[in-house]
């Protein structure tokens, strides 16, 4: 299946592709945000053999990685938030008119492969969950935790969590820590949930406390490779490559 949902978005990318020649193959510097990871990952090679072009990625945090592009990190493309994205455009970072929306991510609760899963499907069975666990972790300066951080008080639970609450820095998975057996509920984006085979994907945050986050792409102002960052922008919008965004946990843009 995953070899098929390759082969189609590599055919979808020749056709767009096909009317377009480049002298030259580029090294396409690429600054992304964790959580579409899992998603350029599989898509690069189909983009490489089809153009010639490589990916040089640098993955982190949406915060980090906008605090060292306005540090004036030399880039071809950034893929944010999409408040991060717009943001840079205004300080003039990133050339608007490629501004291209990409994805909508959602928070989840993952346990560890083979763990019982609670009952979150609704706001009380998630406050249940969570009292009722043993241990509870996130990232704590991710954009799920600083969710966390507004929701978790509106709810009543932040104290009673106060002592079973493990935060961890950017960087440190979430899946990660619960696969090792760290904790016993995590909670993150869920395509930081699903790549993890030691973990599983309980479910989404219920409606009424759900995080969305939108993520966005654009070329820097000042890239090095600006024709084949454009090129790159075009194969992640194609319809051949929605199944990939879908298969790992998130809602490509329309």
């Amino acid at each position: 299946m995953q070899r098929n949902v390759m082969t189609t978005a590599a055919l979808g990318f020749v056709l767009i592709i096909s009317s377009v020649a480049y002298a030259n193959a580029a090294d396409i510097k690429v600054i992304c945000a964790n959580a579409l990871k899992t998603v350029l990952e599989e898509l690069t090679p189909a983009f490489e053999r089809t153009t010639d072009h490589k990916l040089v990625v640098i993955w982190g945090g949406s915060r980090p990685l906008k605090a060292q592009i306005e540090k004036g990190e030399v880039f071809d493309l950034a893929i944010l938030t999409a408040a991060g994205i717009d943001d840079l455009i205004k300080q003039g970072k990133l050339v608007t008119a490629t501004r291209t929306n990409l994805t909508t991510s959602g928070a989840g609760v993952a346990v560890r492969k083979g763990a019982p899963k609670p009952d979150i499907s609704t706001v009380e069975s998630f406050k249940r969950a969570l009292l009722n666990a043993k241990s509870v972790v996130y990232v704590g300066q991710g954009s799920t935790g600083i969710h966390l951080r507004k929701v978790l008080p509106q709810l009543g639970i932040a104290d009673a969590l106060g002592d079973k609450t493990k935060l961890l820095p950017l960087g440190n998975p979430v899946a990660l820590a619960i696969a090792n057996g760290e904790a016993e509920i995590g909670m993150t984006q869920i395509s930081e949930i699903l790549p993890y085979a030691g973990v599983e994907l309980v479910g989404p945050f219920p409606a009424e406390i759900q995080l969305y986050t939108s993520f966005a792409t654009a070329v820097g102002s000042n890239a090095k490779q600006p024709e084949p960052a454009k090129a790159l922008i075009k194969f992640l919008t194609a319809p051949a490559v929605a199944p990939v965004f879908k298969a790992k946990g998130l809602d490509p843009a329309a």
